[in-house]
């Protein structure tokens, strides 16, 4: 499996994102009303769409990205390191922009692919939109309007692990357990980001997070090529 994909073609990923306000009473009214028409289909019907609203970092058009962790596996003397670096702030046009000149750059790799979980579903449209909303350039590897399907330079973990199984779904977390991989939800998992930003106001807490996911991509990955995890001694954070 995956045998014609070289690891250091791969730029794993991650990213962590939340409301675009820290309450539905912050938003503008026009907004507001948007995400209570949006809250009606989405929600209980016993859900106010204020009680929705911890839900709205999912969407692109109500949330915005805080986190983007990358990874590379890198082969050094016959033993595999991962170096992972992110883009966090509270600035997200500035955090996108910094990615998008890093991701120009690994785009000269010939054989460039982008690896998360859920990905095509998730991380990979979020960050395309989030750019667009900030008039920024969709760089070319993550700009796929008009490719046909092998153009598209995209691994999903999720994707792979369905084996043509569309109706299922497994968690990063189950994944890591069942293949004996640390688990990346050690501190926090998604559901708590929004409150660790708006209310602790711990971008480092959740960067850390971010990057333990990552990883965690970056050994799945290893895990279905039958090839040994990273050890813990091996994972470079660059600053």
């Amino acid at each position: 499996m995956l045998d014609h994909v070289k690891n250091e073609d791969v730029l794993f990923l991650d990213i962590e994102t939340v409301p675009q306000h820290a309450s539905l009473n912050d938003l503008p009214s026009e907004l507001a009303e948007l995400w209570s028409k949006k809250a009606r289909r989405i929600g209980d019907e016993n859900q106010t769409p204020e009680e929705t609203y911890q839900r709205a970092g999912i969407y692109a058009e109500f949330g915005k990205i805080i986190c983007i962790s990358v990874g590379l596996i890198v082969n050094k003397a016959n033993q595999l390191f991962f170096r992972v670096k992110s883009f966090a702030g509270d600035n997200e046009a500035k955090l996108l922009l910094d990615f998008a000149d890093m991701l120009e750059k690994f785009s000269a790799k010939p054989q460039a692919n982008l690896c998360a979980h859920n990905g095509k579903e998730f991380d990979f449209p979020y960050i395309a939109r989030r750019m667009l909303v900030n008039g920024i350039t969709i760089p070319k590897l993550l700009d796929v309007a008009g490719k046909k399907p092998w153009e598209v330079r995209f691994l999903d973990t999720m994707e792979l692990w369905k084996f043509g199984d569309y109706k299922h779904y497994t968690s990063l977390n189950l994944l890591t357990h069942i293949f004996s991989i640390p688990t990346p939800k050690d501190d926090i998992d998604g559901s708590q980001v929004a409150d660790v930003y708006y209310n602790e106001k711990n971008l480092d807490r959740i960067v850390r997070y971010c990057e333990k996911d990552a990883l965690a991509v970056a050994q799945l990955f290893l895990r279905y090529k039958n090839q040994p995890l990273i050890p813990a001694d091996n994972i470079e954070v660059a600053s």
